[in-house]
């Protein structure tokens, strides 16, 4: 075998034939001179080879190999270069490089060539362009993985609902009872402050619960069309006193914006957990940018994030320039009670009280960090096509009374007394039932009207919804509030909350209940 020189390769017959050859072959081929002291330098390339990393000929031809590739891909291809000189051999590796026309994924092959003296002076090169294939791989396994999370944050979130449920039972009855017997009480009492321990300790204990209903997506919202514009506006003013003077702040809110269906003080509490986490990354000082912007999701967006579906949304982001995460760290944080932060900072709820919200809220949220670089969250919510609704009268301080007969059907003992009491003190008659058929049984030794139930939505074997559809057949005069620690429009083993129907959100207090027993009571019949 004759040794190929640069000149063999571009003049004569055998020129011609092999530059034919070159510039039909599929892969990527290439020929390097080998000099003293390591130094190859490319003697020939096809046009394949031009087309994949977007150089030019005077970028690539005479130039050493450490002047056209990039400087990731040095040692181990000059290791290779070495490893199939030194073993006389083909040598085969995979290879990752970043050029001016992309990342190329590519399988190489290289054979070196020894002329009559035994001396390498040439080798040659093969790249099978596997780029497409590699990125829809990596495209899969981040789809696997985010699948993964989803499904895991899923099966959390169900456990997290469901302690949370049971919990509001009895923060109702702690919280309730403590209320009746603070009525009582003189206010010089020495038992006062032991009883406002309990019931500060019971409202710290909501605050959990509620937590752990927002992330698995069962906490009661009050949706609203709004802009996110005017969301971000009004609390501005609280985030700069939350992140502090070390802090820069700035907005960049499209004056465009379209509007979403959001409970406002849901958004409210999911920016303003996202700027503590921000600043929490930032111990030193930073900048936190919040943005807003219309955005339409495609199909290769999609096709890249589990759980979007293409249409057009709003998007809210927050950004800062902290320290940044892992992927290990990315992969965890919407779980509850998971922190990286200290003992005795937080409770490891905030983030997952975030992704609880935005996914009731019919939204999707990602996260964007790289160690030291920052962190940023994008947060899309669909677009609405209506008007801002109007904001909401307040509330009358004073307790409403009543008269009125009343029915209680709710399986926890402890709730369904503290209702009674609540009920009987406010004036009104009352009926108490375990479950929905000791009610129905109640309700039809009942010789008057019963003007209005009070149900859980969730009992053993008979749901508030069915026995508000039974007890209809008896007394269709009796209006229905439905009670419950989960969202009203969870479908949890039993039907969801009726659209339109009055809902009261566990754990309640004395003036709720009676304000939403009395708005019912005094509403006018449907025609």
């Amino acid at each position: 075998m004759t040794q190929l020189g640069s000149d063999d390769l571009t003049a004569g017959e055998s020129g011609r034939r092999l530059a034919l050859m070159f510039s039909t072959m599929f892969d990527i081929l290439y020929v390097l001179d080998v000099e003293p002291d390591d130094c190859y330098r490319f003697a020939l390339v096809n046009e394949n080879f031009y087309a994949a990393t977007g150089l030019n000929p005077e970028q690539v031809i005479a130039q050493r190999v450490e002047d056209v590739l990039p400087p990731t891909a040095h040692p181990l291809v000059l290791g290779k270069y070495r490893e199939a000189i030194e073993n006389r051999q083909l040598i085969r590796w995979d290879e990752e490089s970043v050029f001016p026309a992309g990342r190329r994924f590519g399988e190489v092959t290289v054979t070196p060539y020894f002329d009559a003296r035994g001396v390498c002076t040439q080798l040659f090169g093969a790249v099978r362009d596997v780029t497409a294939r590699k990125e829809a791989e990596q495209a899969l396994q981040r789809s696997q993985e985010q699948l993964t999370q989803a499904q895991r944050l899923e099966s959390i979130g169900l456990l997290a609902g469901g302690v949370a449920h049971d919990f509001n039972n009895l923060l109702t009855a702690i919280m309730g009872f403590s209320d009746l017997i603070s009525e009582d009480l003189p206010p010089d009492s020495h038992s006062r402050p032991y009883l406002n321990e309990i019931r500060a300790a019971g409202e710290r204990a909501a605050t959990l619960t509620r937590q752990l209903l927002a992330f698995s997506r069962r906490q009661p919202l009050q949706p609203t069309v709004l802009d996110l514009n005017s969301v971000v506006t009004n609390i501005e003013r609280l985030i700069k006193r939350v992140i502090g003077e070390h802090i820069d702040f700035a907005t960049v809110l499209d004056h465009n914006l379209s509007l979403v269906e959001a409970d406002p003080g849901q958004i409210e509490q999911v920016i303003l957990n996202l700027v503590i986490n921000a600043r929490d990354a930032m111990t030193k000082g930073g900048k936190l940018t919040i943005e807003t912007a219309n955005a339409e999701l495609d199909e290769s967006y999609v096709s890249q994030h589990v759980g979007v579906t293409v249409g057009p949304y709003v998007m809210l982001v927050v950004s800062d320039t902290g320290t940044g995460m892992d992927k290990e760290t990315q992969a965890r944080i919407f779980e509850p009670f998971f922190t990286t932060k200290e003992p005795g900072r937080g409770t490891g709820l905030g983030l997952s009280t975030v992704y609880g919200i935005v996914k009731q809220s019919g939204g999707n949220i990602w996260v964007y960090s790289e160690p030291m670089q920052g962190t940023t969250f994008r947060i899309y919510l669909p677009r609405v096509d209506q008007a801002a609704a109007p904001s909401a009268p307040s509330t009358p301080a004073a307790l409403p009374r009543g008269h009125e007969t009343v029915l209680i059907a709710e399986d926890e003992a402890s709730v369904r007394a503290l209702a009674e009491i609540l009920l009987q003190t406010a004036g009104y008659t009352v009926l108490a039932a375990e479950n929905g058929l000791a009610a129905l049984e109640l309700a039809g030794h009942q010789a008057g009207p019963i003007h209005l139930l009070l149900t859980d939505l969730v009992m053993p074997g008979m749901g508030g919804t069915e026995l508000a559809e039974r007890l209809a057949q008896l007394h269709p005069e009796t209006r229905v509030v439905f009670m419950s620690g989960f969202s009203p429009d969870v479908e949890i083993g039993q039907r969801a909350l009726p659209s339109g129907m009055a809902f009261l959100p566990k754990p309640f207090t004395f003036s709720a209940l009676a304000s939403k027993v009395r708005e019912v009571l005094d509403k006018a019949p449907a025609r």
